[in-house]
């Protein structure tokens, strides 16, 4: 479990973040994941959230982090989650640990970054898939 990660935002390829090929190089792609949440808009990136009523399946993608590039990479994400140790606290997001379903039905324990502070009164993303809600992030 410790090598996988699933994306949902703005780390997703679609989207064509910068920060997107950080997972280029150091990981692989497994394929398409689903998880239980609530997806939010925060802007100009999303929040997800696992905990609450009314959960439904979040889309995103599961890669395979290089073991020799594990940590760098992680600590690459995590300042651009600004959840990293240097980062002022309260963290807006904190990396987790959910169940990934994958395309083939099977599931996979995967770090994912989780919303860290209370998302009431934002506008929720009701397909759950935030390349659909922005049209490919652009």
């Amino acid at each position: 479990m410790d090598r996988i990660l699933f994306v949902y935002g703005t780390l997703r390829k679609a989207c064509a973040h910068e920060k997107h090929r950080v997972l280029e190089r150091a990981a692989v792609l497994v394929g398409k994941g689903t998880v239980h949440g609530a997806m939010y808009d925060l802007g100009s990136y999303p929040g997800l959230a696992i905990v609450g009523e009314d959960l439904e399946l979040v889309t995103g993608e599961v890669y395979a982090l290089d073991p020799d590039r594990m940590e760098s990479t992680l600590a690459v994400l995590d300042a651009y989650e600004g959840c990293a140790a240097a980062d002022r606290e309260p963290h807006e997001y904190r990396r987790e640990v959910v169940r990934v379903t994958l395309d083939d039905g099977s599931t996979i324990a995967a770090w994912t970054y989780v919303l860290n502070r209370p998302h009431t009164g934002l506008t929720r993303i009701p397909d759950g898939d935030y390349v659909a809600w922005r049209r490919g992030c652009a």
